[in-house]
């Protein structure tokens, strides 16, 4: 077992460069297909050139796999097609000694149907009152419970043989916890522990706002206040508690929380709540200087009452990748409009991904990267009959899923497979190689050395909020310590502020000396 984080706390997550890890589709070690821990551990020299501080798995636990792992069977196992708990081990030990830190992923809202507290609440045992179980409603209880339905499409319920309805917020393989019964907030303080004392530095929380459920289960009407299963009171409850678990090892949070309300979003921030909380306003904004710094703005001021450091992402592995999503005539995000099929301007979104990283990484707080964007990969189109994600199913095929930004990635152009491992399990697109790492290692010019650059270089900004600077219309530009940060997002090249060095651009200044459209640069004042 990893030694346990002493319980002090640096402060080195308020400025961290965090590094998303896909296990499925990172790096096959063994051959078969599928990514593993193994195939982590061969790449953390890679990582560590990289320069990031720490890394966030996705759920590595045991699990049917019928929603990517966020359908959790034993958290203190590592499912058998990614590894042992002794290689996680390893790994996490391995890792902290190159400097990274290690954030697992937890899932608190629900569990597999093949957790045993499910398998022995169907078989009518007392785990029941660990879920939500109820009778239909109708004159033979053939309607669900209630009118909630599936962030996944669909009804949140399924009626099971016995006549009674559980409750389901994700996929029916998905049930819901009962966070108002003790048990369930003693096995996830648990499994805290479990995790902290194998070294593991920091927690992300799944859905972080939506575990506590109103008591009465009533519908969802129009206007309800408080809602009855998102951002509920109650919540803060549990996780002051694990705040409280958390310090003894020094360790760190972010939730995953969706909210329009500032102050709602806050009140998770205190001092003896999470840590962080990611924010979803920044990647959720368009191609557009006005809205995204109003977005910048927007998030520091909400942090700024209870002294969270901001974080930043421009993709994850729920979301459209950032090449094609800049590269799209809309540029703004909405899980209800992604459609197959619809064109995009790769060389636009890939000048506009520059751009974004080091927007990103000049501004203050946490930035988040997810695996592949640091090689610019682009959304893949995965064929109808190999999409896994049930998301795709659950909407009848009107939402393509998430699978196109979870392609195993490419690391050697001249490999089978790109040098993933064996077949992928979810297919490459042709020319996929063209991406690949060990490839872009070599090109001065290309994302993966940008990234590196400016990791390397991003203290030069230091630990003060931005100074926005005088700038034309559709330009972003700001101030830290001694450096700038200058983004065109305007139709016209735009002359650059005075400065005495330039640190780092995005792309090639034109012929005259003034940045491009779609460019971002760093100067030193």
């Amino acid at each position: 077992m990893g030694q346990p984080t002493p319980a002090t706390d640096d402060g080195w997550w308020r400025s961290a460069v965090i590094y998303q890890v896909y296990v499925r589709s990172f790096a096959d070690g063994d051959g078969d297909g599928t990514g593993d821990l193994a195939g982590v551990r061969a790449r953390l020299p890679y990582l560590a050139e990289l320069g990031v501080d720490a890394l966030w798995f996705n759920p590595w636990y045991r699990s049917p796999m019928k929603d990517g792992g966020y359908d959790v069977a034993d958290y203190r196992a590592v499912d058998p097609a990614f590894g042992t708990l002794a290689e996680a081990e390893k790994l996490i030990a391995e890792a902290r000694g190159l400097g990274i830190r290690t954030l697992v992923d937890i899932v608190p809202n629900h569990v597999s149907d093949q957790h045993p507290w499910f398998r022995a609440a169907l078989a009518g045992g007392p785990e029941r009152e660990l879920f939500h179980f109820r009778p239909g409603r109708g004159e033979h209880g053939e309607l669900p419970p209630n009118d909630w339905q599936s962030e996944f499409g669909g009804p949140a319920w399924t009626r099971l043989p016995d006549g009674d309805w559980y409750l389901h917020l994700f996929a029916p393989e998905q049930p819901d916890l009962n966070w108002a019964h003790p048990a369930v907030r003693q096995e996830h303080e648990d499994i805290l522990r479990f995790w902290f004392e194998r070294g593991v530095a920091g927690v992300r929380i799944d859905s972080a706002a939506l575990l506590v459920k109103h008591p009465e289960l009533p519908d969802v009407t129009e206007g309800r206040d408080p809602h009855p299963y998102v951002d509920r009171d109650e919540l803060h409850d549990v996780y002051r508690a694990w705040r409280a678990v958390a310090d003894e090892y020094g360790a760190v949070f972010v939730g995953e929380v969706w909210l329009p309300d500032a102050e709602r979003f806050a009140r998770y921030l205190r001092p003896d709540e999470l840590h962080t909380a990611f924010n979803f306003s920044f990647m959720s904004c368009p191609w557009d200087a006005a809205r995204l710094r109003r977005s910048i703005d927007d998030t520091l001021a909400e942090h700024a009452p209870v002294g969270a450091p901001a974080t930043w992402v421009l993709c994850n592995h729920d979301v459209t990748r950032t090449v094609t999503r800049y590269g799209r005539a809309d540029t703004g995000f909405d899980f209800a409009t992604k459609a197959f099929g619809t064109p995009t301007d790769l060389a636009l979104g890939t000048r506009r991904a520059r751009a974004a990283a080091l927007l990103s990484l000049a501004l203050p707080g946490v930035v988040y990267v997810y695996q592949g964007e640091e090689l610019g990969l682009p959304e893949a189109d995965i064929p109808l009959d190999r999409i896994e994600d049930p998301m795709h199913a659950r909407s009848g095929g009107s939402d393509p899923g998430r699978d196109g930004c979870r392609v195993p990635l490419p690391w050697a152009a001249g490999e089978p497979h790109a040098g993933f491992g064996g077949e992928p399990w979810l297919p490459q697109p042709d020319g996929w190689a063209a991406y690949a790492a060990d490839r872009q290692a070599e090109d001065p010019g290309s994302m993966l050395r940008l990234y590196r650059e400016a990791v390397r270089l991003r203290p030069v900004f230091g630990d003060g909020p931005p100074t926005w600077l005088p700038a034309p219309d559709g330009v972003l530009a700001f101030a830290r310590a001694d450096a700038l940060c200058v983004v065109n997002l305007s139709d016209t090249p735009v002359d650059l502020p005075a400065h005495s060095e330039l640190l780092l651009a995005g792309g090639p200044l034109d012929t005259a000396g003034r940045l491009p459209r779609d460019t971002a640069v760093w100067l030193r004042a």
